[in-house]
């Protein structure tokens, strides 16, 4: 990865401008923008989000946006009201007033002297799904977009809900947000900082119960999702994904869909942006977006509306490694998605044997009968699936399969003669019944090495409640069989001659998916897998290689550290998923403010009982300077009973030893067919 200083334009940093919006609230803005903008106004390049620019996003911030400033653009990173230095309360994500501002915050920007009236937005993850928020409001300064790890559905595709599956995730990005929402603005910056931390503490939310509550696709999820209506996503869009993260299908629906210009990548990567992702091999996000930004800021003729609509980078069978620095592959481009060069094949899930590791049955060409097989996994299936957004090597990614696929119901091919290579979405078929009227149904797909090791290519699920409308979802009739289908998740992927391709089946993914209120039991009678597969002719693709500007100048106090294991209590029976974050302490030494986090997380269920289900996390935040010293306590716990869902938190902040506020939150939802 290439550092540049030297770039065409030179930089004049503001660390605080502030924002004015209609109500009196101001936000608070760093800005990178050359020097003569005054005298030759420049388009403006927007990130808006609520993860504190001072201290939280400031490393990859300052890798990123002077890189933009410096090739002529100014570069704005915005505190969303609320957060970081920005005055205001925050009270749920994507919501009508976070909209609103953000479209005040465009035209102010497009108003100032030094900007040429054009504005585009950039982000990841919230900044992602909020720039494709905002452009699907189409204010008139916005004129293209590029979203990095985002949705286009808030209730199908988030760390919420998946196939109408509660996610364990949902709970957990509730008490990342009770902690990262909790500390002050920097006093450096806020004389009042005092008075709107202790306001801010008292009006913050606990959202994890909120986001449970809505457990069907309501008007709370059509709200911000784009795919409500593709004809307004008229402007420019680059999107961009990665297999290791969990909002891969963005892209392939984007670029499918969109009224507008699009076009679409995805590379190996987890939940980062691609310059710096893992993992690798980076590539040069910022010399790609700066492409987008150029032609549709500037106006400049570089032919980016006629670059391939569908980039991918297809992974090649590897052994699997939960901590990947690199993975092996190629980049393949598309004119056009759909492609032609992809036609769906159909594999029939067959009754025998199909090998030692695999008793259930096989993958046929063929139809024929399959004898019932039931379906009824214990609990603790799904310990190493990974995280949903993956951030890094802790061991977040996919594991080793095979202990899972020892659980599951598994349907196995031959072993390939040839390379099998697989890009799109598989569609999975099945004629089932339940013994009960709750249950969800989870689909991998692996690459099973001769060595019996196994790989997660993509994974599906489906709330059974939801089989035919996830508006209006309905319980299932015990014993009655009955026809449901849903898709894979989309992938790219080359299955290596020798290995084979396996489907498993189960009916239990935890932590990544709640448990259902039963432990049910599914009978399976018929089923089929429509695989994507790729016939070749696709032009390859060379991406420029990653660069970025310098990096941010921190001094480590203390190093971190982090362990995660799976743990098994011989008394109790319970096995738990255990995480330790320990991330340390750093000092930003261009002003002093030094910050530090500590996490934990406990996933912990008995095999035989999904009502022993319970999720514990803890947060610790830390800012200090001088003789100035603050820190946040966030607890919060997360267990069921069969008809209702407890979340209970407890949040704390302290002022040097003094504890100078406190408060207990304990919330129950109606279990409503999860």
């Amino acid at each position: 990865m290439q550092v540049v200083t030297d770039f065409p334009h030179r930089i004049f940093e503001t660390p605080d401008m502030g924002i004015p919006l209609s109500d009196g609230c101001r936000l608070s803005a760093r800005v990178w923008m050359p020097e003569d903008a005054g005298a030759h106004p420049v388009p403006v390049i927007l990130e808006y989000i609520p993860y504190r620019k001072r201290d939280g996003t400031l490393p990859r911030d300052e890798m990123m946006h002077p890189y933009f400033a410096g090739h002529g653009y100014a570069a704005v990173r915005v505190d969303m009201r609320g957060c970081g230095d920005s005055q205001g309360l925050i009270t749920d994500e994507y919501t009508e007033q976070e909209l609103r501002d953000a479209e005040e915050v465009i035209a102010w920007l497009a108003a100032q002297p030094w900007c040429s009236g054009s504005v585009g937005m950039m982000g990841k993850s919230w900044g992602g799904f909020n720039c494709l928020q905002t452009a699907f409001r189409q204010p008139p300064a916005l004129k293209a977009v590029v979203s990095v790890c985002s949705t286009t559905d808030r209730f199908a595709d988030d760390i919420h809900f998946k196939g109408g599956c509660l996610l364990g995730e949902n709970f957990g990005w509730g008490a990342v947000m009770l902690s990262y929402s909790s500390r002050p603005a920097d006093p450096a910056l806020r004389p009042d900082w005092r008075a709107d931390w202790l306001a801010r503490l008292e009006a913050e939310p606990w959202l994890a119960p909120r986001w449970a509550g809505h457990q069907a696709r309501d008007d709370y999820w059509k709200h911000g999702s784009v795919c409500e209506d593709y004809a307004r996503m008229t402007l420019p869009v680059q999107i961009w994904g990665g297999w290791a993260d969990n909002y891969m299908n963005t892209v392939a629906a984007l670029v499918s869909n969109c009224a507008g210009p699009v076009t679409g990548i995805v590379g190996p990567w987890g939940h980062q942006y691609p310059h710096t992702a893992m993992p690798g091999p980076q590539i040069g996000f910022l010399q790609e977006a700066l492409r987008w930004w150029d032609r549709w800021l500037k106006g400049v003729p570089n032919g980016a509306e006629d670059d391939p609509a569908y980039r991918v980078y297809r992974l090649d069978s590897a052994a699997p490694d939960a901590s990947a620095r690199q993975r092996s592959g190629a980049w393949l481009a598309m004119a056009e998605w759909p492609t032609p060069q992809v036609t769906l094949q159909r594999l029939h899930l067959a009754a025998g044997a199909g090998g030692p590791s695999a008793p259930q049955g096989y993958l046929s060409p063929s139809d024929r009968q399959i004898e019932p097989v039931e379906i009824a996994t214990p609990q603790h299936l799904g310990m190493h699936t990974g995280e949903f957004f993956p951030m890094g090597l802790n061991a977040e990614m996919p594991g080793d399969q095979a202990s899972d696929d020892a659980l599951s119901v598994c349907f196995d091919g031959a072993p390939l003669e040839e390379p099998l290579d697989l890009i799109g979405a598989a569609r999975l078929s099945l004629r089932l019944l339940s013994d009960k009227p709750l249950g969800f149904v989870v689909a991998r797909l692996c690459d099973v090495a001769p060595d019996g090791r196994s790989v997660r290519i993509a994974h599906g699920m489906l709330n059974l409640c939801h089989r035919d409308s996830r508006e209006a979802p309905e319980p299932m009739v015990p014993g009655q069989v009955v026809e449901v289908a849903f898709d894979i998740d989309q992938m790219a992927y080359r299955l290596a001659p020798g290995h084979r391709l396996r489907l498993a089946l189960s009916n239990s993914y935890w932590p990544f998916v709640w448990p259902s209120p039963e432990a049910g039991r599914l009978t399976l009678v018929a089923g089929s897998l429509d695989l994507p597969v790729h016939q070749g002719g696709a032009g390859a693709w060379v991406p420029p290689s990653a660069e970025h500007a310098s990096p941010s100048k921190l001094r480590v106090l203390r190093e971190g550290k982090t362990t995660r294991k799976i743990e098994s209590d011989l008394i109790s029976g319970t096995i738990a998923l255990v995480i330790r974050d320990d991330l340390g302490d750093v000092e930003n030494l261009t002003h002093g403010l030094q910050t530090g986090e500590t996490m934990t997380e406990l996933w912990e269920v008995h095999p035989d009982d999904p009502l022993s289900a319970r999720a514990v996390h803890t947060w610790e935040q830390r800012l200090s300077r001088g003789d100035w010293a603050v820190r946040t306590e966030a607890w919060a716990e997360m267990t069921a009973t069969a008809t209702h869902l407890r979340m209970r938190a407890r949040l704390a902040a302290f002022e040097g030893h003094q504890k100078v506020f406190e408060r207990q939150f304990d919330e129950e939802v109606p279990r409503q067919l999860v």
